[in-house]
């Protein structure tokens, strides 16, 4: 903690990551304040313990000018590295940092860190539950759990921690994690439109290089967990002196994904280790995650055993595939969180029931070309679209073959979920998988799942 003694310190961006900083910062004694662009009255109404800070807090449109104050700025990962303040104070010689680059810099324990465009929670959640499963005491983080910063003076090097880590988390690491994780990896967050938020990448190139930072600085007794079947994911390969550790369904990789099953090669003997029979996680897309999860935790000592029963018991995460209720018949399901085409496409391909999708939201600057071909070779028959996407989506479809009926011009939770339910059938599977942002309708994929799992409960 010595880098922080007698300097002034701003945390810019008062969400949840960013009270975790502000709090560590305060429970240590240091020179801190929070910023953030919410005015006084929304930012209060939201954390109505923050009160007892008033003083050390800089709100509204000028919620920037303490940090010509600061010799040390925490930015929040929404917050461009671009933006021109943040740039000024850099040129002045300010340190410019973040909640994940101190947590790396503090943390005693091993960390895994998992990146990728899907699948991040879903595959940090199963590594955390088979280290624990192991026995071992371990801390999830990052996206997915809780802030660690806050408790980063608790965590013993005896202990694990398993990040999911996202690209504007990454952009700016100088620390790798002793076994980092990569998914496959498309494209996201080429757009923004979250009210709270400026960061995006330019391009796919870029995105794809922040995402590099997770092997960029690993060292030759550290490990790689790469999807083989997916380009952008292998070419993290050459960017690592560690070791690496491949998964897909081809030949020669370390986890394989053979007829909805998932093995890992030990010592050239393969050991099975789930499938789509024996796991309780709905989707084939799943297998990947899992194959992920147990590399990673094969390379942290987990037992071939534990890796094999957290595997096939593992029931997901909130608004992933959840099941929100089934109701004369027609089952209804919660995939919010899907926020991509790609998260989409394989939603849907984790049913062969006829299914009724609802799709839109705001822009992420997705192409949602394959999804529209998908659509029209799966087993959706109806497709209510909303949101600012709605125009692209529906071109999608059209250009994809989709014969099926679409529906437009919903504008709330209610209107989707009822009607979906009268165009459904016994037997049908209504699916809430957006393959976009939430912002506009809702405020987050969190509050979109929490209104579909209400109205699916009034039905």
């Amino acid at each position: 903690m010595e880098q922080f003694q007698g300097k002034g310190i701003v945390v810019v961006g008062l969400s949840t990551e960013g009270q975790d900083a502000f709090r560590f910062f305060l429970s240590h004694n240091l020179n801190v304040i929070g910023a953030d662009r919410r005015d006084e009255q929304t930012f209060f109404q939201a954390y109505p313990a923050l009160l007892q800070y008033k003083s050390q807090l800089s709100l509204g449109t000028t919620y920037l000018s303490r940090l010509k104050d600061a010799d040390i700025i925490v930015r929040t990962p929404g917050m461009a590295l671009s933006t021109p303040e943040l740039q000024e104070a850099e040129k002045a010689g300010k340190t410019i940092t973040s909640n994940t680059k101190i947590f790396f810099s503090l943390c005693k324990a091993p960390i895994i860190g998992v990146t990728g465009t899907k699948g991040k929670g879903t595959t940090s959640t199963l590594i955390y539950e088979m280290l624990k499963k192991s026995g071992k005491h371990a801390y999830l983080g990052g996206n997915v759990g809780t802030p660690l910063l806050g408790v980063v003076d608790k965590i013993l090097p005896s202990d694990w921690v398993v990040l999911e880590l996202s690209s504007f988390q990454l952009e700016d690491l100088e620390m790798s994690p002793h076994i980092a994780v990569v998914l496959m990896v498309t494209q996201e967050h080429l757009a923004n439109f979250d009210p709270l938020a400026t960061n995006f990448h330019i391009s796919r190139e870029a995105y794809v290089a922040a995402k590099k930072n997770i092997v960029s600085h690993q060292k030759e007794t550290d490990t790689a967990v790469v999807y083989a079947d997916n380009e952008s994911s292998l070419s993290f390969a050459s960017s690592t002196p560690a070791k690496i550790l491949t998964y897909g369904t081809g030949s020669g990789v370390n986890a394989r994904i053979d007829k909805g099953n998932v093995s890992l090669l030990i010592e050239n003997t393969p050991y099975g280790i789930a499938g789509l029979r024996s796991m309780k996680l709905r989707g084939s897309h799943n297998l990947e995650n899992i194959a992920a999860a147990s590399l990673a935790a094969y390379a942290a000592h987990v037992s071939i055993q534990d890796i094999q029963t957290v595997a096939q018991n593992f029931q997901g995460l909130p608004f992933r595939l959840e099941t929100a209720g089934v109701k004369q018949g027609v089952t209804y399901i919660n995939d919010s969180f899907s926020t991509t085409p790609e998260t989409t496409i394989a939603a849907i391909h984790a049913f062969t029931d006829p299914i009724i999708v609802i799709l839109g939201g705001s822009e992420k600057g997705s192409d949602f070309t394959e999804m529209g071909k998908a659509i029209a070779k799966s087993t959706v028959k109806k497709v209510i679209v909303i949101g600012q996407m709605t125009e692209r989506i529906i071109a999608s479809l059209q250009k994809g073959g989709f014969q099926g009926e679409i529906l437009s011009g919903l504008t709330t939770m209610h209107d989707m979920v009822v009607t979906a339910s009268h165009m459904a059938k016994s037997g049908y599977v209504v699916l809430l998988s957006p393959a976009c942002a939430s912002f506009g309708l809702f405020k987050n994929y969190k509050e979109r799942g929490i209104q579909f799992m209400y109205e699916v409960s009034r039905l």
